[in-house]
């Protein structure tokens, strides 16, 4: 006999109810990028049409929908940038969002080698190198090796170790990116593959890895472990990745290997703003997503936030002649402005005095100083301006110069750190010892050797024979027995080594201590952040400041400054009004790029970016007349970047004495 059956009816499927109202608070491109979870995504996010805000809205959403925000990666240039998304995204929702994993490229590859070194046979207390002990490394490298006592010149360290890092961020051969790319130093390339042999077995052996190695060895990692690759790609679910037209090659492995197990990666990038290719970026990373990630849904953002209309006419039109690029227009709500000006100077005095006339009349107008800022291809490019602004008496700031963490009194402090962390360090032990009255660079190099070596330094310190710098020697030992026995913070300990070093401070850099002793209190406070040392090393080399005190109370204008910035510096940025100098061929685009194809697209990218910083007042100038080395003064051309855009659009105006 059959049992009686029951039939259960089938509850109707919930639709989750969201506390975020998205169609009211997204445009509909940035609603489709925040509500399309699954699958892997390629967002082009034109010049200011609010990738940001759609990246913050999306990781709100997976978080509404259940997702663990554990499971959610977002990688991003720099940690300001995720923190600040993160911040945004929990402000929307609630503290879940706090748990995302956010971080630069190079701080996950962090956590994850010191959580997994022993499966690629290394030590979790590893070192980061920074760019400047990274060329250390290699000078003391081409010094064994004797190629410094070449009869022909060898390059310098600064070269070398830009070749290294760029066959690396490209993922090409040593010899073969020698070949195409650095063809002047070909006589050299048995020597520098010998040197970059040596250079590799040295920071092996001593525990140490440069900012190119994180990402080298995660790929490696990921590609060669099948347990730590399931295990990510498992753990991480649904990735985030801006700016993927910056990303090179090896990050878009990396990517694609986190994403082993599942396709719901989401790339927000813009083509047309790809113009890192110096440091490694690849545009065909952005170019070739939808090949690597097959069924890649494409959305396109064009609505534009930030500047007028007839502005975005010319970027548009700018943009519009590339070889390759993926097509959209950018508009605008905003209404119009006034058109661009295309400034026609007799040389480049000329140039220099329009551009400061015209500051001082947007400042009467009410224009405060630090919404204008002058951008220009190459940072030469603003020296005539620099003496003309002084000239005016108009404040200014100029991007670049030495960063905080590459100043000498700074890297003094954490290298004293650094031999705590890893005693192996030799690079870091060499620095310490250099600071020491009577030790020359050869007994501190024979001394670096054998605290390496040793299970305890500080013996060697003690045992270290010579009386005119043994009390030294012992000092060192009290030091590094006493930070190294601390329990107490990393700002406790940092204090330990501010208190031995000030004498030193006092003794090499006399003329400006009080500005060098201000930088080290503010770089105590930094510490203060930190509940162990490892994490600060690894900040400090990955994420570090990039403005010293002194540098900062130097510039403190009461109305501001105007900023004066290459255009890679620029990135991101905006202002009220915009002047782009030297918009002429030979300059911009450079003589260099004009007879490679890839190269002169990306000086037209290049201005792109430039022109579509400005929110409302856009002025490209270029001087008529030029100096060439070869020929003396010659008429230019202007850049051939304006060739096709019409003058209604960007409007000629001719620079006359008064």
């Amino acid at each position: 006999m059959c049992p009686d059956t029951y039939v259960l009816r089938q509850q109707p499927k919930r639709e989750p109810r969201f506390r975020i109202q998205y169609p009211e608070l997204l445009n509909p491109a940035q609603l489709e990028a925040a509500t399309t979870t699954e699958g892997p995504v390629l967002v082009i996010a034109g010049a200011g049409s609010g990738k940001t805000r759609t990246l913050v809205f999306r990781v709100a959403r997976l978080v509404e929908l259940g997702v663990d925000p554990q499971a959610i990666l977002l990688l991003t240039f720099t940690r300001k940038a995720s923190s600040e998304m993160l911040r945004r995204a929990s402000s929307l929702l609630d503290g879940r969002c706090d748990d995302v994993a956010g971080g630069t490229f190079h701080s996950f590859a962090n956590i994850v080698l010191r959580r997994n070194a022993k499966a690629l046979g290394m030590d979790s207390g590893f070192t980061i190198l920074d760019r400047g002990d990274n060329e250390d490394v290699i000078n003391l490298m081409r010094a064994r090796l004797g190629f410094d006592k070449k009869e022909k010149r060898f390059p310098r360290k600064q070269t070398i170790g830009s070749i290294f890092s760029m066959a690396v961020n490209k993922s090409r051969p040593l010899p073969e990116l020698i070949e195409d790319h650095y063809a002047h130093l070909i006589d050299h390339a048995d020597d520098l593959i010998a040197l970059h042999a040596s250079y590799v077995a040295y920071k092996e052996e001593r525990n140490l890895l440069d900012y190119d190695d994180l990402l080298l060895k995660l790929h490696r990692l990921l590609e060669t472990d099948e347990k730590v690759r399931i295990g990510l790609s498992r753990r991480y679910r649904y990735i985030m990745v801006d700016e993927y037209q910056d990303t090179n090659p090896l990050q878009a492995a990396i990517v694609r290997l986190l994403a082993a197990e599942h396709d719901n990666v989401m790339a927000v990038g813009d083509d047309a703003q790809s113009i890192y290719a110096f440091r490694g970026a690849s545009f065909r990373n952005i170019m070739d997503f939808p090949d690597l990630f097959p069924g890649t849904h494409v959305i396109t953002l064009e609505e534009n936030y930030r500047s007028t209309q007839p502005i975005l006419d010319v970027t548009n039109q700018i943009i519009a002649q590339a070889r390759e690029r993926y097509s959209k227009t950018l508009y605008t709500s905003k209404g119009d402005g006034d058109p661009p000006l295309l400034i026609a100077a007799e040389g480049e005095n000329y140039q220099s005095r329009f551009v400061c006339q015209r500051i001082l009349e947007l400042r009467e107008e009410g224009i405060a100083l630090p919404e204008i800022a002058v951008l220009f291809r190459s940072s030469f490019h603003s020296f005539d301006l620099e003496l003309e602004l002084t000239k005016h008496d108009i404040p200014f700031v100029k991007r670049g110069g030495f960063k905080f963490i590459e100043t000498a009194h700074v890297k003094d402090a954490l290298a004293h750190l650094r031999v705590v962390a890893n005693p192996r360090d030799a690079v870091s032990w060499h620095r310490v010892l250099l600071l020491l009255e009577s030790i020359g660079p050869r007994r501190a190099q024979q001394l670096s050797g054998e605290l390496t070596q040793s299970a305890d330094p500080t013996e060697v310190l003690e045992a270290a024979s010579g009386k005119s710098y043994s009390t030294s020697l012992r000092a060192l030992a009290g030091l590094i027995r006493g930070v190294r026995a601390s329990a107490r913070s990393p700002e406790d300990q940092l204090n330990q080594v501010l208190r031995y070093y000030d004498p030193l401070l006092k003794t090499q850099h006399r003329d400006d201590y009080p500005k060098r002793s201000k930088d080290l209190e503010h770089m105590v406070s930094i510490a203060a952040r930190y509940r162990t040392l490892e994490s600060l090393l690894a900040d400090m080399a990955l994420e570090p400041p990039s403005d010293s005190v002194g540098d900062v109370v130097a510039v403190d204008e009461p109305e501001g400054l105007v900023t004066l910035s290459t255009i890679h510096s620029a990135k991101g940025l905006e202002w009220h009004t915009v002047f782009i100098l030297w918009a002429v061929d030979g300059r911009f685009p450079s003589m260099q790029s004009m007879h490679d194809d890839e190269e002169l697209e990306e000086e037209r990218r290049l201005l792109y970016v430039a022109a579509t910083r400005a929110k409302q007042n856009l002025y490209i100038c270029y001087p008529i007349n030029m100096y060439d080395r070869a020929a003396g003064m010659v008429l230019s051309k202007p850049s051939r970047f304006l060739d096709d855009i019409p003058e209604e659009m960007l409007k000629p105006m001719h620079l006359v004495e008064g």
